[in-house]
């Protein structure tokens, strides 16, 4: 595999979170932190961040990342899927002299706790398989087996019906969820198929610990808490 190209993508609005990409997290701008696993990764080639605003595009450059383009102002709104922004990169990358690439991988600044350790175990999954797509996955901390649902009268029922006498945690089957972390992809496939996750998809599980997300404002508290506590872990 010699050609794997990074694509952050950073739009400078956010509902949740005004301005989360660039919001301060144990003393960096959010982004940075994914800026810094993927240039610490040894088999990424290619590191650009996809971002409509110029503050992000100023920041991510100076942390090390390449900002070749500006993403259109219509593919920055609060509803454009990443589908989206990824093909937008794909075609741009496809239109550079000796253009293309083996794979895309999308990582999202609001996954700071990935490392590259994880990128590079994702990109050996895919060329040792010879995959179409690796996603990051993580076990499910609460089992939909076990969820219920409240029906109009306020009556409580079974969300699934799930012919299991008695519903022991240690007893279900393995389940799992996307975590938002790495979506690795063959380019074509991912502009034919246009989903993150086609047939033949591999699973890189994470754990826990690595696949948090940040998407309130508690979750930007908690990440900061997390954050500064492997800091000064790291530096006793």
């Amino acid at each position: 595999m010699s050609n794997i190209v990074a694509v952050i993508t950073a739009r400078g609005q956010s509902k949740g979170i005004p301005g989360k990409n660039l919001r301060p997290l144990a003393g960096k701008p959010l982004i940075a932190w994914t800026i810094e696993a993927a240039r610490a990764s040894k088999l990424l080639n290619r590191i650009i961040v996809s971002t409509d605003d110029d503050r992000i595009a100023e920041v991510a450059r100076e942390y090390g990342a390449e900002v070749p383009f500006m993403r259109p102002a219509e593919l920055a709104a609060d509803h454009t899927p990443h589908l989206d922004v990824m093909l937008h990169a794909i075609k741009w990358i496809e239109e550079q002299p000796g253009g293309g690439c083996d794979y895309v991988m999308l990582l999202q600044p609001t996954s700071p706790f990935r490392t590259a350790d994880d990128i590079d175990t994702a990109i050996k999954l895919a060329s040792a398989k010879q995959a179409v797509a690796v996603v990051s996955v993580c076990e499910v901390a609460r089992h939909p087996y076990l969820m219920k649902r409240i029906l109009e009268n306020g009556m409580i029922e079974d969300m699934f019906d799930v012919k299991i006498a008695y519903l022991r945690r240690q007893a279900l089957p393995a389940c799992y969820s996307l975590n938002g972390a790495i979506y690795l992809n063959r380019p074509e496939v991912l502009q034919s198929e246009k989903v993150f996750s086609p047939k033949g998809t591999y699973a890189y599980i994470m754990p826990h610990e690595r696949s948090f997300d940040i998407d309130t404002f508690w979750d930007l508290y908690v990440a900061e808490l997390i954050m500064r506590d492997k800091i000064d872990n790291k530096n006793s």
